[in-house]
């Protein structure tokens, strides 16, 4: 029998992994130069902390969880990790940490939705929480750590849109004006947006079918999108945004019709899009969610945070180069192989051979395979010498040297 890996899964091969493992790092260093700290979480958690805390009227949770039942209990694979993060901020004593708490994140999701460019049904995401900090500057920060890591990462074509979905206090009557605004033509919507008129109208907004989408440009209902429903709280706090992010110098554009896709969010939101994708142009997204926390029970606590998938970033990244081996041993003297190997590796110098002892032209090709720069032969007279023989696997000069330190020299600073 052969076997497969599951629809909607993939193997992230040795030819692929150092890609991966380059975004990583770039983002390591984006998140410790700004003070954010790791936290890992598991995989899976319990299911109502998915359906209370991303809410039942999302299609994450009507249709889209890998959900199984372990004595009794329900559990879930997690489809986003927002709400594991904010699981572990309470029941590990985190809001008692000075504010702001900053953390960020890696690894795979899973949600069960149809496989298309750039999202599996396993998929991997990076982001960041921020917790405890009401004002704007919060927003602004977070912002900017995304823009600077995609920057960073070498990404074009690149834009950030904005809006503000406003606070319990002032959203409810803005959802009962959507409801009146579409009541009239509701049998025309997707079966969707049925369930979402009912329990939160707002989704509606973020619905991806043509249809709606159609609707919602009529100019009835685009008249509600438009008007101005946020209360002067929420406007003042949008508007001290858009400050920040021109003091930052991040260009911008609001989007009135932008709601993002889970029940959590409150005021901010937003999305960095780019068109070298296809209709899914998301790279990027995340807004303010203050009652989270709160409604997971824990004490009402601020907090704003984003994610991006990284299948869809590399696929944007351009070209990279994997970082070439530095040497490759050459020796039918395997025990001198394993002893000068690990000499070298403890200098940094990244270095192998062959375990298998072949001859020594199939060593020669094999260094060559493996992109090495440098290739050290030791043969008996090398050996009984003492000496090393360095080969430039580029331009196959080579040239004998006297010692270990001679080699680390040369194979570090090459000419």
């Amino acid at each position: 029998m052969n076997y497969k890996t599951p629809k909607g899964t993939k193997d992230i091969l040795p030819s692929d992994s150092y890609i991966w493992q380059y975004v990583e790092d770039k983002a390591k260093t984006v998140f410790n130069n700004a003070n954010y700290k790791e936290i890992r979480t598991p995989i899976f958690e319990t299911t109502e902390l998915f359906t209370r805390g991303v809410g039942d009227s999302t299609d994450i949770v009507n249709k889209e969880m890998y959900t199984f039942v372990q004595k009794e209990r329900s559990l879930t694979l997690r489809p986003e990790n927002t709400a594991g993060v904010v699981r572990a901020f309470i029941e590990n004593g985190m809001h008692r940490y000075p504010s702001p708490v900053k953390l960020w994140y890696k690894g795979p999701m899973f949600r069960y939705e149809r496989p298309q460019a750039g999202r599996q049904r396993q998929f991997h995401q990076l982001g960041v929480e921020l917790f405890g900090i009401e004002n704007a500057s919060a927003d602004a920060e977070v912002i900017q750590i995304a823009m600077k890591l995609l920057d960073e990462l070498g990404l074009k074509n690149l834009s950030l849109e904005i809006n503000n979905i406003g606070c319990p206090k002032c959203r409810n009557a803005y959802k009962e004006s959507i409801k009146e605004a579409v009541s009239s033509r509701l049998l025309e919507f997707c079966t969707d947006c049925h369930l979402r008129f009912e329990k939160n109208p707002l989704r509606m907004l973020d619905c991806k079918n043509d249809k709606c989408k159609e609707l919602f440009a009529s100019t009835e209902i685009e008249s509600v999108i438009n008007s101005e429903f946020i209360c002067e709280d929420c406007v003042k706090h949008f508007s001290e945004l858009q400050e920040y992010l021109k003091v930052l110098n991040i260009d911008y554009k609001i989007n009135k019709r932008l709601v993002r896709g889970l029940d959590y969010y409150n005021r901010t939101v937003f999305e960095i899009t780019s068109t070298n994708l296809g209709a899914q142009n998301a790279v990027c997204g995340g807004g303010r969610y203050d009652p989270l926390v709160e409604m997971l029970g824990g004490p009402h606590t601020p907090a704003v945070g984003w994610a991006f998938g990284m299948e869809r970033v590399i696929s944007l990244l351009p070209a990279l180069e994997e970082k070439p081996l530095d040497l490759f041993l050459v020796t039918n003297n395997t025990k001198k192989a394993f002893e000068l190997a690990e000499k070298f590796r403890k200098q940094g110098i990244s270095c192998d051979f062959d375990l298998a002892n072949r001859k020594f032209q199939k060593q020669i090709e094999k260094a060559s395979k493996c992109g090495a720069k440098f290739a050290v032969i030791l043969g008996e007279d090398e050996i009984s010498s003492g000496v090393m023989t360095l080969k430039n696997m580029q331009t196959g000069d080579q040239q004998k040297l006297p010692s270990f330190e001679d080699v680390i020299k040369a194979v570090s600073s090459p000419v």
